[in-house]
């Protein structure tokens, strides 16, 4: 998986380090909504049921694999 520097940085965060890569990858492959950026960013959500459930944003740079950022999204409504 690549990933920029700023979210190996974000990766050190206590509520950041418990996201698994396979949940990165389970959102990049099975979105269940997609949004492209102003900058070409793009967002993808998806609702991981080992983590109670929540959604799960990732964004990516504009060549759809290189993993910007990548949170549990309390605001997402599906």
């Amino acid at each position: 998986m690549k990933t920029t520097r700023y979210f190996d940085a974000l990766r050190t965060r206590p509520d950041r380090a418990a996201i698994r890569d396979e949940w990165i990858e389970r959102t990049i492959q099975a979105p269940v909504k997609e949004n492209a950026q102003a900058d070409g960013r793009i967002q993808r959500w998806a609702q991981i049921p080992e983590a109670e459930s929540r959604y799960l944003r990732v964004v990516l740079l504009a060549d759809g694999e290189t993993v910007h950022n990548a949170f549990f999204d309390r605001r997402f409504v599906p």
